[in-house]
């Protein structure tokens, strides 16, 4: 694990965001897939500081009242 890799659960403490609507933003393509990492029968997932980042911005805007398709597009261009 890098110093820099975050599971779902810290992501999801960090940015104010569930790990459900973390889990559902990535299955839509709202954020970049995470990486994973194996261990045993298992697969969990891994969040870089970029990932972080972009999905606090997501949770922020969609609290200010954006749609998630509209704080995703606005969240990833700020990020640019």
């Amino acid at each position: 694990m890098n110093i820099q890799d975050y599971s779902i659960g810290d992501t999801a403490k960090f940015s104010g965001a569930s790990m459900k609507q973390i889990r559902n933003w990535e299955a839509k393509g709202y954020i970049p897939t995470a990486d994973r990492v194996v261990s045993g029968d298992r697969s969990y997932r891994r969040f870089n500081l970029k990932q972080l980042e972009l999905i606090t911005s997501i949770k922020n805007l969609l609290d200010e009242g954006y749609t998630l398709p509209a704080a995703a597009e606005k969240a990833a261009s700020e990020m640019r």
